[in-house]
């Protein structure tokens, strides 16, 4: 067969997305991983900043398309839904959770292990930390994310699930794992949500204290009010 418009194997070939690299037959190349990291953290940003305005369920893929200067095709390429756009890279902050509990230490207690690794993935940096707060606003505050937040917590339950089982050789299914997993998970939402309400703290000083709170069992709650 000679070459066509289905290119020299005789397959279709990929159309090009307006500012996608092409060769010079008019097939599509990947773009380098820096360009798609930029296209999605502009998609991120446009999709935040037009569901704070005008909020989530009224915001369509296609607005925060145009509102990132690209195509409604290019959105989804980087996103399965609008929520995906909310969570943004929070897969690689699982895995970075999963990769600092591997590390501890095995003269580390199990608790402390799993609070000190959720306070370092959650380090962030000052310039990140205006994004942060829209980004949790919506994950906590908006009704239609619910059923999805439930589904990006199960990933980070089961990591956790998962370290304090091999620590303490149980299986992940079972009460102190699980238990572990959820209180701790629980313990890290709270403190988001009072750094998000507070405006004077930080978010660490928070985790921190909300951690050492579940550590000590609510010591302020152990004895009778005199």
């Amino acid at each position: 067969m000679t070459p066509s418009a289905t290119g020299n194997t005789g397959l279709p070939t990929r159309r090009a997305v307006p500012g996608t690299p092409v060769t010079q037959d008019g097939a599509v190349t990947e773009a380098p991983a820096d360009v798609r990291a930029d296209t999605r953290a502009r998609l991120q940003q446009a999709a935040l900043e037009l569901f704070a305005r005008t909020g989530f369920e009224q915001v369509t893929a296609d607005e925060i398309a145009d509102a990132a200067g690209t195509s409604r095709r290019t959105f989804f390429r980087c996103f399965a839904t609008k929520a995906d756009a909310v969570w943004g890279e929070f897969g690689a902050h699982v895995a970075r959770l999963e990769r600092l509990l591997a590390a501890t230490r095995d003269d580390q207690p199990v608790l402390a292990s799993v609070c000190a690794a959720y306070v370092q993935v959650n380090d962030y940096a000052a310039e990140d930390l205006p994004i942060l707060r829209q980004r949790m606003a919506l994950i906590l505050g908006e009704p239609a994310l619910q059923a999805h937040s439930q589904v990006r917590y199960a990933d980070v339950d089961r990591v956790v699930a998962e370290h304090v089982a091999r620590r303490t050789g149980q299986s992940p299914a079972a009460l102190l794992p699980r238990l572990v997993a959820t209180s701790t998970r629980a313990a890290a939402t709270t403190a988001f949500e009072v750094w998000l309400a507070d405006g004077t703290t930080t978010l660490a000083d928070d985790l921190r204290a909300a951690f050492d709170q579940l550590a000590l069992g609510f010591p302020a709650l152990r004895t009778l009010p005199a």
